[in-house]
């Protein structure tokens, strides 16, 4: 099941989180510049600016920058990484 449910239609999951940077596998395409924004499960609203966006196999790589996020919202970013039900891609340390 996908991490996050993108508000212009379409999934993420998360696969990186380092401080304010994020990385997503998204099903969408998003320009650098644009914003991204999606619900988490647990209905928490996630907002990135968009760095960098790669197609890839099984989608876009979307690299950006965490807009707006409290102490909360990284702790569950942070938990969706850690738990065995993750990405299971094993790039929860960053670079």
């Amino acid at each position: 099941m996908p991490h996050m449910k993108l508000l212009r239609g379409g999934t993420a999951d998360l696969v990186a989180l380092d401080g304010d940077r994020v990385s997503l596998r998204s099903t969408e395409a998003f320009a650098p510049g644009a914003p991204l924004a999606g619900n988490l499960e647990t209905s928490s609203l996630v907002r990135v600016k968009v760095h960098r966006c790669r197609r890839q196999d099984d989608g876009f790589l979307v690299e950006g920058r965490l807009v707006d996020a409290t102490r909360r919202l990284r702790e569950e970013l942070s938990a969706l990484l850690a738990s065995p039900a993750g990405s299971g891609s094993g790039d929860a340390a960053s670079s």
